[in-house]
C-alpha cells in the first residue's frame, strides 16, 4: 500500500515528502473534505518536492457542474498535478456522476494525469451517491482510480459508516475493473490492521499525521511512523 499525505503549503509538503509519503496531495480544508487549494500553491509544492514523489491536487467537493469539474481538473494538470481528485459531494444519481467524470477524463487526455474520483463512506448523511457504485461508473468513464472518504470531517471514521467487508468489496470490484483505489476519512492508527486485509492501493490521510486535528501542522515524524506501520 502507498501512502498519500495532504498537505496545504511548500512546507507541509516537505515534512510530508521526508516522512516517506508516496503520493503529495495538495488540498485546502477550508474549503471542504476535498477542498482545492490555489494553482499556484500546486505549483509550488510541485517545485518543492522536486519531481521526487507525483502530486496529487483536489479538485473540491462538487455538485452537479460538469464543466466547471473539467475546467477544474484541466486548470489543475496545467498547474502540475499527476493526479487530479474529484469529490462527488453533492451528485444524486448515476448519470450525472458518469457525466461529470467523463468529461474530467476528457479535459485530461492529451495530459500525462490519473483521474481520481472520490465517493463518500457517509454518503446517507450528505445525501451523495453511494460510492459502492464508483467502480462501474468509473470504468465506464475511464477513471483511474475510486476513492472512499468522508465527506464531514468530525473525527467520524470512513469505518464508522462501512464495514471491513464493505470496503473489502469496493476495493475487488474495482481491481475486477483495472482501477486503482484508495481509502481515505479519518484513518486511525487502530485500522491499519484492517486496511492491511482490505488492501486498497492507497491510503490517504491528513488528520492522524497532524497529530489527530486535520486544521494544525503536518508532523514528519508522525509521517515516519505511519508509513512504518504500513
Amino acid at each position: 500500500m502507498k501512502l498519500l499525505v495532504s498537505p496545504i503549503n511548500t512546507e507541509e509538503a516537505v515534512s510530508a515528502l521526508n516522512g516517506g509519503a508516496d503520493i503529495i496531495d495538495v488540498k485546502n480544508p477550508k474549503e471542504g473534505s476535498l477542498g482545492a487549494n490555489f494553482p499556484w500553491v500546486i505549483k509550488g509544492v510541485r517545485d518543492a518536492v522536486e519531481a521526487k514523489r507525483p502530486i496529487s491536487a483536489a479538485l473540491g467537493d462538487f455538485n452537479y457542474k460538469p464543466g466547471t469539474a473539467s475546467l477544474a481538473a484541466y486548470g489543475a494538470a496545467s498547474a502540475g498535478a499527476d493526479y487530479v481528485k474529484i469529490g462527488l459531494y453533492d451528485i444524486q444519481t448515476e448519470d450525472q456522476a458518469l457525466e461529470m467524470l467523463t468529461g474530467i477524463v476528457e479535459a485530461v487526455k492529451d495530459m500525462d494525469v490519473k483521474v481520481v474520483a472520490c465517493g463518500y463512506s457517509d454518503y446517507e448523511r450528505i445525501n451523495s451517491l453511494d460510492p459502492r457504485l464508483l467502480p462501474a461508473i468509473g470504468a465506464e468513464a475511464g477513471v483511474d482510480l475510486v476513492m472512499m472518504d468522508t465527506g464531514v470531517k468530525d473525527g467520524r471514521s470512513t469505518f464508522e459508516f462501512m464495514s471491513e467487508a464493505e470496503l473489502t468489496d469496493f476495493v475487488n470490484d474495482a481491481h475486477g475493473r483495472g482501477l486503482e483505489t484508495a481509502i481515505a476519512g479519518t484513518i486511525k492508527f487502530d485500522d491499519i490492521p484492517a486496511l492491511k486485509r482490505i488492501q486498497p492501493g492507497i491510503i490517504g490521510v491528513r488528520g492522524i499525521v497532524c497529530g489527530g486535528d486535520r486544521s494544525t501542522t503536518i508532523k514528519q515524524d508522525l509521517v515516519e511512523k505511519l508509513k512504518s506501520e504500513i
